[in-house]
C-alpha cells in the first residue's frame, strides 16, 4: 500500500511488518552482542601483555583531545598525500555522519516516541537531517570510490604486499555496497511514495529516483522491490557491525586507542630494560614479551603502507618493510593464540624466526616510518627490542661488534685512545677552554666523529672558531668525554648504553656550566630526551650548535651581513635534529645569513630522507641497490628547483657528512657537488668577507684561525 504523508517525514520501517521489525531488532541485538564480545576479547588480550615502560594514560582528557584532533582533522593522512587525505576525510566524515544519523533515528524510534508518544523526526528537523545525511553520505561514497580506484585501477604499490588479503577486499567493498545501497533504498522509497515534494532535500536519492522513474519504474514495483532491498541492506549492515572486531574494520577502534596512548617522545627515547631482567629475557624472546601498547600497535596497523613508502632501507633494496614487521608480529600472535602454529624465535639470524636478523640490521632508526604513520605505531620500540635480542645472543654483524668493543674499551667507536680525543684542537692558534677546570656558560659536547674523524675535525675547528670569535663562554671535557650512546642503544647494546650514560653524566655533573651544546644531533637527542630518564639530575638545557650559533648571528656577534657568498646550496635535514626534535629553521637561517641561495629539496624538513648512517648504519655493511646517500645527492642535483646549479650540499650532522662524502665517491658525484657543514659554511663566508676587504667582528685571520672582535 502506498502511504501519502502530509508533512515532511518518512516511515522508518516502510513495508516492513511488525514481525519483520521484531526480527530486525533480534538480529541487531545479536550483532551488538557479538561486536561487544569481540571488542572485549581484543582488549582482554592486550591486558595480558607486559606493563609498558611509559605512562600511557596520564592526562587522559588531554590525550583524548589530541587524538580527536588528529583523527578528525585527518592531518596525518594529508601529509605527503593530498589524494589520500581527501579520500580518507570523505570516508571518515561520511561514515561518522551516517553513524550519528542512525543513532539519532534509533533514539527517536526506541526512546523518544515511547516516552512522549510523538516523534521529532518531522518538519524542519527531518528536512535538515535528510539534507545533511545525503550530502555527507555522498562524500562517503565518493571517498570509498576513490579508495577502490586507487586500489584496483591504479594499483597503488604501497597498498599491496604479502599481508594484503581477502579481508581488505571485503572491507572496502562492503563499505561501498552499504553506501550505494542506502541511496538505492532511498530512491525506491521516494518512487514508492510518489515523490513527496519535500524529498528534494534528499538530492542524491531523489536524482536516482528520477532515473528509476524515467526507466519506467512504477510506484508499485518500487514498493515490491523495497522489501528485499531493505533486508539485504540491513543484513549486510548488521553483519558488518558483528564483523568489526574480527578483522580490518577493528582499526576504527584500535587506531584511535593507539593515538590516545601514544608516547609524545616515542622514538626520541626508548624503553629501558628492567633492572631485574636476566640476559636470557632481554628483548623479544616470545610474543608474551610485548607490552600491552606494543600489542595494540599490531592491531592498529591499517596496512596503508605509508611507512613502507618512506622507509629509506626499503627504498635502498634492503630487506626491511616496517609494515610487514608489525603485521608479521600480529599474524604470529593470532596464529599462536589460535593454536595454528608452534612457538618460534621472534628474531634470529636465519631459521624459522618471525623476523630475520638482516631485516632489523637494515633499520636506520630514522623514524620516518613513525612520522608517516597516521595511527602512531611506534615501530622503533619494536625494532630496538629485537635488536637487543640479537645483541644478547651474539648475532650482530662483526663490524658492529667491533665498534661496540671499541666503545666499551676506549669510549669511542674508532678504538683510538681517549687521550687523542682532544687532538683536533692542535691546529687552532688559541686554547680551547677545559670545562673541567673553569666555569663556563656552555659545556660543549664535541662527539666521536668531530673528535676522531679527520673530515669532521674540520667541523669541530670551524665551530670552535665561531665560538671564539663571538666571545662565547665555552669549554669541553677533553679526554673525559665518551661516546654519547645514542646509536649504541639503537643497535641493541642497552648495557653499554647505560654504562655510557653513567660515565658521561658523572663527568658532566663535575663541571660548572649553564647549558650543554652538542655538535652531533644524535648526542643532542639522547642528552635531551634519554639521559634524564636514567639520571633525574641530568636536567640541563641542551642545544644543538646551530641553535646557539643562530642566536649569535642574530645578535650580531659573528659579523655576517648576508652578502658574503652568492652560490646556490641545498640543505639536508638530519633525522635526529629535524624529524626527532623539530628543529628546522635555525640551520636554514644560518645558511641564509651567509648570502647563499638556499634551494630546498622536495623531501625536506619532516619528510627528509635519511643519509643511512643512523641506527648503527655507519658501522654496518649492506647489499644495496642504491645507497641512501647516493639517492639523496641525486635528488639534490636533479629534483630541486635549482637542479644542477646546486654547488654545495649543506649538512648539520657529522654522521651525515661522513655518509655523504662516501656517497659522493660511490655515486660518482665528486665533480658535481661539495659536502659542507653549516659551521664550515659560516667560516667560509667570514673568510670571503675578509678577502673582500671586510674587517671588524667578522674578520678571520686565515684558514686555520679566527681574528678577535674589535
Amino acid at each position: 500500500m502506498i502511504l501519502l504523508q502530509s508533512e515532511p517525514t518518512r516511515e522508518t520501517f516502510w513495508t516492513i511488518s511488525p514481525v519483520g521489525e521484531a526480527v530486525f531488532y533480534a538480529l541487531a541485538a545479536m550483532a551488538v552482542v557479538v561486536f561487544l564480545y569481540g571488542v572485549y576479547e581484543r582488549f582482554a588480550r592486550y591486558a595480558e601483555g607486559e606493563t609498558d615502560a611509559f605512562d600511557r594514560l596520564d592526562d587522559l582528557s588531554g590525550r583524548v583531545r589530541r587524538a580527536s584532533r588528529i583523527v578528525l582533522s585527518n592531518e596525518k593522512q594529508f601529509d605527503r598525500d593530498l589524494y589520500g587525505g581527501i579520500m580518507h576525510a570523505f570516508i571518515l566524515w561520511g561514515f561518522l555522519t551516517l553513524l550519528i544519523g542512525t543513532t539519532i533515528l534509533a533514539i527517536d524510534i526506541d526512546f523518544y516516541r515511547r516516552i512522549t508518544g510523538e516523534s521529532f523526526f518531522v518538519g524542519d528537523f527531518y528536512l535538515s537531517y535528510s539534507f545533511v545525511m545525503d550530502a555527507l553520505g555522498f562524500l562517503f561514497v565518493v571517498g570509498v570510490g576513490m579508495a577502490l580506484y586507487r586500489r584496483y585501477a591504479v594499483r597503488e604499490e604501497r597498498l599491496w604486499g604479502r599481508h594484503t588479503g581477502r579481508e581488505d577486499d571485503v572491507f572496502v567493498w562492503t563499505l561501498f555496497v552499504l553506501g550505494v545501497g542506502g541511496y538505492l533504498l532511498e530512491a525506491l522509497r521516494i518512487v514508492g511514495t510518489e515523490f513527496p515534494e519535500w524529498e528534494t532535500v534528499s538530492f542524491v536519492g531523489y536524482f536516482i529516483a528520477l532515473g528509476f522513474d524515467a526507466a519506467g519504474m512504477s510506484a508499485g514495483l518500487a514498493e515490491t522491490l523495497y522489501w528485499p532491498a531493505w533486508w539485504s541492506h540491513a543484513v549486510i549492515a548488521l553483519g558488518f557491525v558483528a564483523f568489526v572486531p574480527a578483522a580490518k574494520p577493528f582499526h576504527m577502534i584500535s587506531s584511535f586507542a593507539n593515538v590516545v596512548t601514544a608516547d609524545e617522545k616515542a622514538g626520541k627515547r626508548l624503553p629501558g630494560v628492567p633492572a631485574d631482567e636476566s640476559p636470557d629475557e632481554i628483548g623479544y624472546t616470545s610474543i608474551e614479551d610485548l607490552s600491552w601498547k606494543q600489542l595494540l600497535d599490531t592491531d592498529a596497523c591499517t596496512k596503508c603502507g605509508r611507512c613502507s613508502a618512506v622507509c629509506p632501507a626499503k627504498a635502498s633494496g634492503r630487506p626491511l618493510d616496517p609494515r610487514d614487521v608489525i603485521l608479521d608480529l600480529k599474524r604470529y600472535r593470532e596464529e599462536l593464540d589460535a593454536g595454528r602454529t608452534e612457538e618460534v624465535d621472534i628474531i634470529a639470524d636465519g631459521g624459522t624466526s618471525v623476523v630475520d636478523a638482516e631485516t632489523m640490521e637494515s633499520c636506520m632508526a630514522c623514524m620516518a616510518c613513525m612520522d608517516s604513520c597516521p595511527v602512531d605505531i611506534e615501530h622503533l620500540s619494536h625494532f630496538t627490542e629485537m635488536n637487543r635480542r640479537l645483541t644478547e645472543t651474539g648475532q650482530m654483524q662483526e663490524p658492529v661488534q667491533e665498534a661496540m668493543m671499541n666503545v666499551f674499551q676506549n669510549g669511542n667507536a674508532f678504538g683510538d685512545p681517549a687521550r687523542k680525543r682532544p687532538d683536533w684542537t692542535d691546529e687552532l692558534e688559541f686554547e680551547v677552554p677545559d670545562a673541567r677546570e673553569e666555569d663556563v656558560e656552555f659545556l660543549w659536547y664535541v662527539g666521536d666523529y668531530p673528535s676522531y674523524d679527520e673530515r669532521n675535525r674540520r667541523v669541530a675547528r670551524s665551530l670552535a672558531r665561531l665560538f671564539e670569535l663571538a666571545g662565547v663562554s665555552y669549554g669541553i671535557l677533553y679526554e673525559d668525554e665518551q661516546n654519547d650512546g645514542n646509536d649504541v642503544r639503537r643497535v641493541g647494546e642497552e648495557g653499554l648504553y647505560e654504562m655510557l650514560v653513567e660515565d658521561n653524566s658523572e663527568a658532566i655533573h663535575d663541571c660548572e656550566f649553564d647549558k650543554i651544546v652538542c655538535t652531533d644531533p644524535h648526542s643532542y637527542n639522547t642528552f635531551l630526551n634519554e639521559y634524564p630518564e636514567m639520571d633525574p639530575e641530568f636536567d640541563y638545557p641542551v642545544y644543538h650548535y646551530t641553535q646557539v650559533v643562530e642566536t649569535l648571528v642574530r645578535e650580531g656577534r659573528v659579523g655576517l651581513d648576508g652578502s658574503e657568498i652568492g652560490y646556490t646550496v641545498t640543505y639536508h635535514d638530519p633525522c635526529h635534529l629535524g624529524r626527532f626534535n623539530d628543529e628546522y629553521e635555525a640551520p636554514r637561517e644560518l645558511v641564509r645569513a651567509t648570502g647563499a641561495r638556499l634551494a630546498e629539496m622536495p623531501r625536506n624538513r619532516s619528510d627528509s630522507f635519511c643519509c643511512g648512517g643512523g641506527g648503527g648504519g655507519l658501522w654496518m655493511e649492506h647489499e644495496e641497490e642504491t645507497k641512501p646517500s647516493e639517492e639523496r645527492l641525486r635528488e639534490a642535483l636533479e629534483d630541486t628547483a635549482a637542479g644542477g646549479e646546486v654547488e654545495k650540499f649543506v649538512v648539520a650532522c657529522p654522521m651525515c657528512a661522513t655518509m655523504y662524502e662516501d656517497g659522493r665517491k660511490t655515486g660518482d658525484y665528486e665533480d658535481d657537488i661539495e659536502i659542507i657543514d653549516v659551521a664550515e659554511l659560516l667560516v667560509e663566508a667570514l673568510e670571503s668577507k675578509r678577502g673582500a676587504g671586510g674587517s671588524g667582528a667578522g674578520a678571520v685571520t686565515d684558514g686555520t684561525g679566527v681574528g678577535t672582535a674589535d
